[in-house]
């Protein structure tokens, strides 16, 4: 099977009663499985243009720049601050500005540059790694102790999805886990069955039956990210060392930073590997 071709299970679920056996859940059916993640973008900063040209009033001087993108603004104020250079500014605008600082290393300020984003169709495997980027970063993450995880969904691995046999014993092992969820779900609020509020028994049951749910199953989380730390994310995730789930939606991330912000991320480059997925390179590493 093609890692980057549709999957062949729709997403489709049944609710099978307590004690249904193996061979009675359609796997095909039952299971929806993920192969690519997804990122939107839901959040820029804007910038308030009156109170900036109040505080370069205020200091005798009158700037502008020619992007429109805030985040790129805002981290060329910054920098001009450090040293108020408003009044002389560098010949070639926001670019040539960005593009001096990328190459010096005055990282600090791209710091002042933020973005928010959902990532979706993506592993716990995966978010284990992710939250590791702390500074810089917040996340938010969709919690398995309110949400009921009996919607079947998971993340395979493109080198088991391209080996019928890996896959067919990989999806019989989250069907396995699947299951044991919703039986352990049913039969702990069974137990909890004194407890008069109705949220807290449902909450009770799904924190412990959680438990037997593999990394492979799928998560949603909301990123806020300062440009620094995306390039930091990117350096690391985008690389042909890391895993290949990450590396993906690294690479993702990049695509966008680099349409949504050219003059602090196209300094980037995507250099295809032997399978068929890329990794991000630049001459401007740890910014």
């Amino acid at each position: 099977m093609d890692p980057g071709a549709q999957s062949p299970f729709p997403g489709r679920h049944t609710e099978y009663p307590e004690g249904t056996p193996m061979g009675e859940f359609d796997l095909a059916a039952d299971i929806r499985v993920l192969h690519e993640p997804a990122v939107y973008l839901v959040g820029r900063q804007v910038v308030d243009e009156a109170e900036l040209d109040r505080f370069l009033a205020d200091h005798g001087v009158a700037w502008e720049t020619d992007t429109e993108v805030a985040g790129e603004h805002l981290v060329e104020v910054a920098g001009r601050v450090c040293y108020m250079s408003f009044a002389k500014p560098r010949p070639g605008g926001n670019k040539a500005y960005l593009d001096h600082i990328l190459e010096v290393g005055h990282g600090s300020v791209l710091e002042h540059a933020v973005w928010n984003f959902v990532f979706t169709g993506i592993s716990r495997t995966l978010t284990h790694e992710l939250i590791r980027h702390r500074a810089g970063f917040g996340f938010s993450q969709l919690s398995q102790r309110y949400v009921d995880e009996s919607v079947a969904e998971y993340v395979e691995p493109d080198c088991i999805a391209s080996d019928p046999q890996l896959h067919r014993l990989w999806l019989e092992a989250v069907a396995q886990s699947h299951q044991a969820y919703m039986k352990l779900c049913d039969r702990l609020q069974e137990s909890f069955r004194d407890e008069p509020d109705k949220t807290l028994r449902r909450k009770l049951a799904r924190q412990a039956a959680r438990s037997v749910l593999p990394n492979a199953t799928e998560t949603k989380i909301f990123v806020s990210a300062n440009s620094r730390a995306l390039r930091n994310f990117i350096e690391q995730r985008a690389s042909r060392h890391a895993e290949v789930e990450i590396r993906k939606l690294a690479v993702k991330v990049l695509e966008i930073m680099r349409r949504e912000a050219p003059h602090l991320f196209s300094d980037y480059q995507l250099v295809p590997l032997p399978d068929g997925s890329f990794e991000a390179v630049t001459p401007h590493r740890k910014v």
